[in-house]
Formats: C-alpha cells, sequence, structure tokens
C-alpha cells in the first residue's frame, strides 16, 4: 500500500460529521496526543478529535498525575468519524504510519509509560481491523510491531488547554519567551524530531509528514 492511497485520505482540514447518527469513534495512543490531534483533523471524514486519558486506574486523573506515572494511564486520543468517508481500518492503518511502531518505551523525545503506543477496541469487530491493520504493518516493515491492541477502559478528556493546542492563538510561556500555543506545538514537534522518525520508518508511506 502506496502513499498515494493514503494521501486519498487527507484533506486540507476535517470535514464535519454529517450527523451523531453517523459517527463513531476510535481511540489510540500514539505518544504526545496534540501530534495525534493534530494528524488526524487533517483526514478527510475525521470531526472532533478529543485529547485524553484512558488505560489506568485512576477516575479522572490530572496531566500531572499521567505523566508522574503510577496510574497506568495513556495519553490518548479519541478520534470521531464518518463511516461513509473514511473506514475504521483506514485510521489504523493512518495510525500506525504516524507512529514508531517500534518503541514500547515510550514516542520520540517523550519517555515513559504514559507516552507509549496502543489501539484500544470496544468490539470484535474494531479488534479484527486493528489487528488487520498491525499485521499489515508488520509484513511492509518485516520487523515485529510492538504497539498493543487493548481492551477499552474508561476515556478521561484531558484538561481545556490541552484541546485544540496545535492550533491555539493563546500564548503560553517557553524557554523562547511568549508564544502562540500554535508555536509552541510546532517547535516542540520538530525538537522531538517527531515527523524524521516516521518518514525514517515509512518513507513514502508517512501520510502526515
Amino acid at each position: 500500500m502506496r502513499q498515494t492511497a493514503f494521501a486519498l485520505a487527507i484533506a486540507a482540514g476535517a470535514v464535519g460529521i454529517g450527523s451523531a447518527a453517523s459517527a463513531d469513534e476510535i481511540t489510540v495512543a500514539g505518544g504526545c496526543f496534540w501530534c495525534v490531534e493534530a494528524d488526524f483533523e487533517k483526514v478527510e471524514g475525521v470531526g472532533d478529535v478529543v485529547s485524553g486519558y484512558t488505560g489506568g486506574t485512576v477516575e479522572n486523573p490530572s496531566y500531572k498525575q499521567v505523566t508522574a506515572g503510577g496510574t497506568g494511564h495513556y495519553e490518548a486520543a479519541e478520534i470521531e468519524y464518518d463511516p461513509n468517508t473514511v473506514s475504521r481500518r483506514q485510521l489504523y492503518d493512518l495510525f500506525f504510519r504516524s507512529i514508531d511502531p517500534f518503541d514500547d518505551g515510550g514516542q520520540f523525545c517523550d519517555r515513559g509509560n504514559s507516552y507509549r503506543t496502543a489501539i484500544f477496541v470496544d468490539s470484535a469487530e474494531a479488534r479484527a481491523d486493528a489487528e488487520a491493520a498491525k499485521q499489515a504493518a508488520e509484513q511492509e516493515l518485516g520487523r515485529e510491531v510492538v504497539t498493543p491492541i487493548i481492551d477499552a477502559t474508561p476515556f478521561y478528556e484531558a484538561e481545556d488547554y490541552h484541546q485544540g493546542y496545535y492550533k491555539s492563538t493563546e500564548r503560553t510561556l517557553t524557554r523562547f519567551g511568549w508564544i502562540d500555543r500554535a508555536d509552541a506545538y510546532e517547535q516542540y514537534r520538530n525538537a522531538c524530531r517527531r515527523d524524521e522518525r516516521v518518514q525514517e520508518i515509512w518513507g513514502a508511506d508517512a501520510p502526515f509528514v
């Protein structure tokens, strides 16, 4: 499956979901949830992408609790999509091609259990699609993919300031001074070398690079 096939799913910006009845959801963990949100809101047929926490044992955890460790949560994203426009399997394929699927200790410059990758499934059909996408990734790369496929657990939305962080014009204090969150996000993503590593692994099949 070459890059042109994946490019067909990418739009200049997200399109709205026609109605609540036509929407479905997947939940994935791909390291920094800002990056997952930024990537998947480019996909045609995807509506809201919500940053949050899942897979842990503490109710309504905070970002500080999750990143400190001990709660068992992953930074995750809940992706709403229109199955009449893009399929769950297509989204899983895009997901694997947006991460480092060989890293079981975090993602890129973000280390620790909360930054590990995973797919969370809530049905036999979702598990079958996720397993098929994982197998396809392993076949293409010729190596074992360490990303687990896990039964879904409660998803808790992250704090308001995390939502849409990558496109926010709110100002934040960084080592470069006060800048827009969108600019801070770009500097973080570049410094983390996320796109560079994804392209190193996937080459022309890296859809968001």
